[in-house]
């Protein structure tokens, strides 16, 4: 099949077809990566913009390499430096960019929808970086394709997404992935960090981390975000940890063969124990790498729609 669709926005909107079509994309583009020589033409001519209304070192870095490595000219767009601290709306700053040529557009912003918004009004391709506690789709994606390189496959395996399940814009989009693709999805973590939406998204909701985690093939571990947080969901990090945190005796549970990942930045001693975290079962800087791969794929496939870029 040939990808015809402009944005990438979410995984919600995507088939399993399409998601497959980046993973399988993202195979040669992790070749190209791998050799003495990290460039290919594809978007050679194209300008992308990363405009990043919150902070992310890795993702903005990651989406940046991607770029490069397309032959892209890259503009990265500074907040502090920008008219937006004079009141220039984020549908202004859009435009302005457009008006200079920008073919795509990756978009940051803490509010939910924000990329729908330039989606709907410019004539770039936009991809979305992750947009406040909704969708963050190329880290799902990069999670998917890691899980599919180490275990052969995502239909039928046992995938544990333990934590703030409520803010992760991670766990939304790779619920959406994974179901998609026909894993068997778990989520676990406090009753208020799990929310309602769950009862409809086709997986298993569990309270207790050791029934969760009981024959899992993956156990994606979710960062705490204490930045989104707006009252206490829970009494403390150090009873967060004793429930919910991942520890060497409560992995005996899972699979002999499991997989443990992490979207980055970890909480050590909170969300896992560093012997986990470094561990050779987890694939955690195996993401950062396969993140650069995914992102190369998901540009190269909205260039190929043969739309603005």
């Amino acid at each position: 099949m040939t990808f015809q669709r402009k944005h990438i926005l979410g995984l919600e909107e995507l088939t399993a077809e399409e998601i497959t079509l980046v993973l399988d994309t993202a195979e040669s583009m992790k070749e190209v990566s791998e050799r003495d020589v990290k460039k290919v033409p594809a978007l050679r001519g194209v300008t992308v913009c990363n405009l990043f209304y919150e902070p992310s070192t890795r993702t903005r870095s990651s989406f940046e390499i991607a770029e490069k490595r397309l032959s892209a000219d890259v503009l990265n767009f500074t907040l502090s430096h920008s008219s937006v601290t004079k009141g220039e709306t984020l549908l202004d700053t859009a435009r302005n960019l457009e008006a200079m040529g920008a073919g795509v557009i990756v978009i940051r912003h803490p509010m939910s929808g924000a990329p729908w918004l330039l989606a709907k009004e410019l004539d770039s391709s936009i991809i979305n970086a992750g947009d406040g506690s909704h969708e963050h789709p190329s880290q799902a994606l990069l999670d998917l394709f890691t899980i599919r390189e180490i275990k052969g496959r995502i239909k039928g395996l046992k995938v544990v997404i333990v934590g703030d399940i409520l803010h992760s814009r991670v766990a939304r989009s790779n619920i959406w992935g994974l179901v998609k693709l026909g894993a068997e999805v778990r989520v676990v973590g406090p009753p208020t960090l799990i929310p309602k939406y769950i009862e409809n998204a086709k997986v298993r909701t569990f309270y207790n981390l050791d029934d969760a985690i009981e024959g899992a093939d993956v156990i994606i571990m979710l960062r705490i975000q204490m930045e989104r947080q707006e009252s206490a969901y829970f009494p403390s990090l150090r009873e967060y940890s004793r429930f919910y945190g991942l520890t060497r005796e409560k992995l005996k549970r899972a699979s002999e063969d499991v997989t443990v990942m992490h979207p980055g930045p970890i909480n050590r001693g909170i969300e896992l124990s560093s012997d986990i975290a470094d561990d050779a079962g987890s694939v955690i800087l195996a993401q950062v790498s396969n993140g650069i791969a995914v992102r190369m794929a998901m540009f190269y496939l909205v260039a190929s729609a043969g739309r603005n870029v």
